[in-house]
């Protein structure tokens, strides 16, 4: 299990651009996203082998596309509870907050990528322990409800 991509973005509804690293703040998200602040959703969460799946149905979509902030490989997001805690790279902790998500209306990742499969296979997250994530850095469960 590791990060294959990290996405950021100054407004919600739009896609998110790949950076190398990022600051996870406890209690807040990712520093400098427009999702991060003190509610449940702080991070999201999105297979990289759905993203590849996307492209594979003919979508023009490329890691960020989907708004997501961490793209993974090899994490059976569906098998995962609510309430599972990750650790992320050294230092970092996240609890599995939500799964899928509703959408009210189409917005700029939809009309952009064609489909969104966010709501269907998106996950949510709280970051438990901050600290600084890369590219590349590995990912374990630490502990399932």
């Amino acid at each position: 299990m590791k990060i294959a991509s990290i996405a950021i973005s100054k407004e919600k509804g739009t896609p998110k651009a790949m950076v190398q690293e990022a600051t996870l703040l406890r209690d807040y998200g990712i520093e400098g996203d427009a999702h991060a602040g003190q509610w449940h959703r702080q991070v999201s969460f999105l297979a990289a082998e759905s993203i590849a799946s996307a492209r594979d149905r003919g979508l023009d979509v490329v890691f960020g596309s989907f708004a997501e902030n961490i793209a993974t490989m090899g994490v059976d997001w569906d098998g995962l509870p609510v309430g599972t805690r990750i650790s992320i790279g050294d230092s970092a902790l996240v609890e599995i907050t939500q799964k899928g998500k509703k959408c009210h209306n189409r917005c700029a990742v939809y009309h952009q990528a064609g489909d969104c499969i966010m709501p269907r296979e998106g996950v949510f997250g709280r970051v438990v322990i901050g600290g600084r994530i890369r590219c590349g850095n590995s990912m374990r469960i630490v502990e399932a409800p």
